[in-house]
C-alpha cells in the first residue's frame, strides 16, 4: 500500500466512510490538532520519565487515536463500526491525577511553563490539548461530537498540568511561580 494517493492534491480530503470535505474544515482541524497531540505526548513518552508515566502516556495516546478516529467519521453516517472514548477513560486521568497530587505542593500561584525541557513538553502537549479541545467544541456547536470527547481533552490538559508538577517535583526542580508586577 503506498502512503501517497494524490487524492488530496486539490486541497479536499476523504472523512472516514468517504465524504470529501476541504482540507480547512474545522473537522479537519479538529483532528489534525489531535494527531499533534499525540506527536506532543510522544515526545513526552521517550523523555527519562518514571515508568509508570510512560505507562499512562502509551494509553493517552492511543486514546488520543481513538478520538481523532471519531472526529475523523462522517457525521452522516453513525452506524460506522470505531472504538470510542468511554467514561473508564477519562477516569483513568482523574485518578491518576488524585495518586500524582499526592505530596505536591498546594498552589497559592499560577505556574510559569519550564525549568526543564521534560517538564515544558508538558506544558507543550497540555496546551496543544487546550487548543484541540477549543477545536471540538467548536465543532461542537455545529455537529453532533459525542461528549465525552470534550471532557476527556479536558481532564487530559488537567492531568498534563499536574503530570508537570510531578515530574517538576521528581527531578527536584524549582518550580517557577508567576508573581504579578502591580
Amino acid at each position: 500500500m503506498k502512503v501517497y494517493t494524490k487524492t488530496g492534491d486539490k486541497g479536499d480530503t476523504s472523512l472516514f466512510g468517504g465524504k470529501r470535505v476541504p482540507k480547512h474544515d474545522l473537522r479537519i482541524n479538529a483532528y489534525g490538532t489531535a494527531d499533534e497531540l499525540n506527536s506532543w505526548v510522544g515526545l513526552l513518552r521517550d523523555q527519562e520519565i518514571d515508568v509508570s508515566y510512560i505507562a499512562i502516556l502509551l494509553a493517552i495516546q492511543d486514546r488520543i487515536f481513538t478520538l481523532g478516529s471519531q472526529l475523523a467519521a462522517d457525521p452522516g453516517k453513525p452506524k460506522l463500526k470505531m472504538p470510542k472514548i468511554e467514561e473508564n477513560d477519562i477516569q483513568l486521568l482523574e485518578d491518576e491525577m488524585d495518586r500524582m497530587s499526592i505530596g505536591l505542593p498546594e498552589m497559592t500561584n499560577f505556574t510559569l511553563p519550564g525549568g526543564h525541557t521534560t517538564v515544558s513538553y508538558c506544558h507543550i502537549a497540555r496546551t496543544v490539548c487546550r487548543r484541540c479541545e477549543r477545536l471540538v467544541v467548536e465543532l461542537a456547536c455545529d455537529e453532533i461530537i459525542d461528549a465525552l470527547i470534550i471532557q476527556y481533552l479536558n481532564r487530559l490538559s488537567d492531568y498534563l498540568f499536574v503530570l508537570s508538577r510531578k515530574i517538576t517535583q521528581d527531578l527536584g526542580v524549582k518550580e517557577a511561580i508567576w508573581l504579578p508586577k502591580m
